[in-house]
């Protein structure tokens, strides 16, 4: 029975995830918002219904960077915002986000993330869907508890475009035909759109004039798509124990990602075909050719110069933010965001 699985005690959600930016104290500024967000989750992860909980802390427990939580509490110091309700919202977004990885496992069918089970490999896909439903009612009922309809607005807006991104990523696996600029707009839906968000709320709880707040916007926007962008990089490339995911699992899924585009377009003609058969059929079997085509091709490097650029354009646009530790925290975050390894 589920019910009798015994689980490690749940580690704070921020920290387990935060010790592996703390090397560059990117987010000493906000250690204190922080311990508070995770009183918040903790809280609001109750349910009378005993799975709920114990899947809900699974995945809340599952390590990871919590950037996004950790872009609301940033935003929000840097344009002056001295109460609570961010903690509110940075949980709302953690939340919103947790619910997405459980729907992206089963969807994608997969095992393993952060180098454990995924949720829907220990409780199974029906469990895991239901609770990532709970996260996102969950979700909304927090955010009409902080009472403000600007920040409902944005928060409906960007779990919708998210579901939108969703869709569009599973219409274009196997997909050897997508350009550059489709796979970008699916990253900026998928990926970006939340990160754009969680930078926009906290501008809006600070106060921020019209012109600021898109800036936080923009900021999210472009660091989300070069994070993603890195990521796809490290499919081909990163530490399988530091990532905690198989390297190739966006080939063996026919999930083609920005590496694969670059040999498409760029490599020869027998690369080219090599890379579109590997993503028409899905699987490993041409693994191994097809990373002496990524390599050969320079693909990885092309795609880190454009995580760069997205990095280089989300440091602009803090320009109309006033200086603050906060704001100096955002800016070493592109940074950190291309240089990463996992």
């Amino acid at each position: 029975m589920v019910d009798d699985i015994r689980l490690p005690p749940i580690p704070s959600p921020f920290f387990t995830g935060c010790n592996t930016l703390s090397s560059q104290d990117l987010f000493s500024v906000i250690t204190q918002d922080m311990h508070a967000v995770d009183v918040v989750i903790r809280a609001r992860l109750h349910s009378d219904v005993v799975l709920v909980r114990q899947v809900a802390e699974y995945i809340i427990g599952g390590g990871g960077k919590r950037l996004r939580p950790g872009l609301v509490l940033l935003a929000a110091g840097a344009t002056g915002y001295r109460g609570t309700l961010h903690h509110e919202l940075a949980a709302v977004v953690e939340f919103i986000h947790t619910a997405t990885l459980l729907h992206d496992d089963v969807v994608d069918e997969s095992d393993l993330r952060r180098g454990g089970k995924t949720a829907n490999a220990v409780f199974g896909n029906a469990a895991a869907v239901l609770v990532g439903d709970f996260l996102y009612s969950r979700a909304f009922q927090m955010m009409v508890s902080v009472g403000n309809m600007r920040v409902m607005e944005v928060l409906a807006d960007a779990t919708n475009t998210i579901a939108e991104g969703e869709v569009m990523q599973l219409l274009n696996i196997h997909n050897a035909g997508i350009d550059v600029e489709s796979y970008l707009r699916v990253i900026r839906y998928k990926t970006a759109k939340l990160f754009e968000a969680a930078a926009r709320l906290g501008a809006i709880l600070g106060g921020a004039p019209p012109q600021v707040e898109e800036g936080f916007a923009c900021y999210g926007r472009h660091l989300g798509t070069a994070f993603q962008l890195v990521d796809d990089v490290l499919d081909y490339s990163g530490d399988e124990h530091a990532t905690g995911k198989q390297l190739g699992d966006d080939l063996a899924e026919g999930k083609p990602t920005m590496p694969l585009i670059h040999v498409l377009h760029h490599g020869t003609p027998e690369q080219s075909a090599r890379v579109r058969r590997a993503i028409e059929q899905g699987g490993r079997d041409e693994f191994s050719q097809v990373m002496e085509a990524i390599h050969a091709t320079g693909a990885l490097d092309e795609t880190r110069r454009m995580a760069r650029a997205e990095a280089d354009t989300a440091r602009t646009a803090l320009a109309d933010a006033p200086p603050s530790q906060f704001r100096e925290t955002l800016v070493e975050l592109t940074d950190f965001a291309v240089a990463r390894d996992h």
